[in-house]
């Protein structure tokens, strides 16, 4: 959500659902392990707004959630950006001057759709490891139980209760009841074209039904398979009957995955900067325009940008995931990092180089986007008063190659105007990831 949030904005909570401790157990084993404990302490602090099981809160401020958690706002709005992806809260806004939002909660999924989910489960089974995930799984299974010799002697309705007469009944069609939220994607494959590319004769009518476009949306999402890749994988999916057996395009998904990945399973991180750590907007000079950019691209999409017709490396990618996981670099920095190294480092981007940068930055305890550009900066001009002490007695060497840098090494961010080329890089940009 773009808009800022304050301390002293209002919040009130409504209950859509019934939550109850088997719910909060899968929270906390489930969910958890994805979305971290600031969320889940979040989805509880919530709950426990609603006294007395009342379906809605008294408004509150959110220094009241600062309080009651003893984090700060700008963890508060990472971990409910969270709770709103995996389906657990939804957030509505009215603005004035004081905003004041509504926080609608939903329960979790059952265990037997998470553990069955083609993200989720994929996630968790990477974010704790197989041994965890064995132990979550046994723990969430129901018990063999062998009624081969047994009767089933169990009681009808019929043969216990008989009807009579008896008052006017009204149904009551506004009583709670149990409610999950969804996990929604934006939607970026091509049904038409996939279908198209699948002959007539193999698939029957019915094939692709709502939940199976779901599926494929979710593992495209998960496994980073594009159009071409799942029209492949679907179409080795189709069973005798013409209908896709989903266990089967889930384990050709997967495979595809780790064989691309080097036996790896994906994981989730938060793809963009958190909006608390974003620069203001109003600046409209060509260098704003370039943060704005860094600010709003997944690091994947920004390195991607570098490539005129091909893809990043998984080698790459696997770089770009060691940032933002063992690093905890914000995506806005890594951006800034990539566009640094490529520039400084002859266009490669190798492990080697990047573990420098990236450990310097993180001990500085970088986090947002104009902090990143200014000790880029700075490092390299000290780097380069060193390189210049060495060579002042060969002056031909120390001229021989003028070194590139960046677009935005040495520029005044409100004044300094960029060339041609560089400002149609950024509007080529902005138009594609904006």
């Amino acid at each position: 959500m773009s808009n800022t949030i304050l301390p002293a904005d209002t919040y009130t909570v409504v209950n859509r659902t019934i939550i109850t401790e088997t719910d909060k157990k899968i929270v906390t084993t489930l969910y958890q392990p994805i979305i971290g404990h600031t969320a889940v302490s979040l989805y509880f602090t919530l709950i426990d707004d609603l006294l007395h099981n009342e379906m809605m809160s008294k408004e509150e401020t959110h220094h009241h959630l600062m309080a009651t958690m003893q984090v700060k706002l700008e963890s508060i709005v990472i971990a409910r950006e969270k709770l709103e992806a995996t389906g657990l809260l939804k957030t509505y806004v009215k603005k004035g001057d004081v905003n004041n939002y509504v926080y609608v909660l939903y329960s979790p999924m059952s265990a037997q759709e998470f553990l069955n989910h083609p993200i989720l489960n994929v996630v968790l089974y990477n974010n704790v490891g197989k041994k965890e995930y064995e132990q979550i799984v046994s723990y969430y299974s129901l018990p063999k139980l062998n009624l081969k010799d047994y009767e089933d002697v169990t009681a009808t309705f019929n043969t216990v209760f008989s009807s009579v007469k008896g008052n006017v009944f009204n149904e009551n069609d506004n009583i709670i009841e149990r409610s999950e939220g969804k996990i929604t994607l934006q939607k970026h494959i091509d049904f038409n074209m996939l279908i198209s590319s699948i002959p007539k004769n193999m698939v029957s009518d019915n094939c692709f039904s709502d939940s199976v476009k779901e599926l494929i949306e979710s593992l495209s999402y998960i496994y980073g398979i594009d159009e071409l890749n799942m029209q492949m994988l679907v179409r080795n999916s189709i069973n005798e009957k013409g209908l896709i057996n989903r266990d089967e395009l889930r384990i050709n998904c997967r495979n595809f995955y780790q064989f691309e990945s080097g036996g790896n399973l994906p994981t989730l991180i938060y793809t963009k900067q958190p909006e608390y750590l974003k620069t203001p907007k109003g600046d409209s000079s060509p260098l704003a325009k370039m943060i704005y950019t860094f600010e709003n691209v997944t690091p994947y999409d920004y390195l991607k940008s570098k490539y005129k017709n091909g893809e990043p490396s998984v080698r790459e990618l696997k770089i770009i995931e060691d940032l933002m996981l063992n690093y905890k670099m914000k995506p806005g920095v890594v951006n800034v990092l990539i566009s640094y190294v490529l520039k400084v480092n002859n266009q490669k981007f190798t492990k080697n180089y990047v573990d420098a940068v990236a450990s310097q930055w993180s001990r500085l305890n970088i986090e947002t986007v104009e902090e990143a550009m200014e000790v880029a900066r700075k490092e390299h001009r000290k780097l380069k008063r060193k390189m210049d002490a060495k060579t002042t007695s060969n002056k031909t060497n120390s001229n021989s190659e003028k070194e590139k840098l960046p677009s935005w090494f040495n520029k005044e961010l409100d004044y300094e105007e960029l060339t041609a080329e560089e400002q149609e890089e950024i509007d080529n940009m902005m138009k594609e990831f904006s």
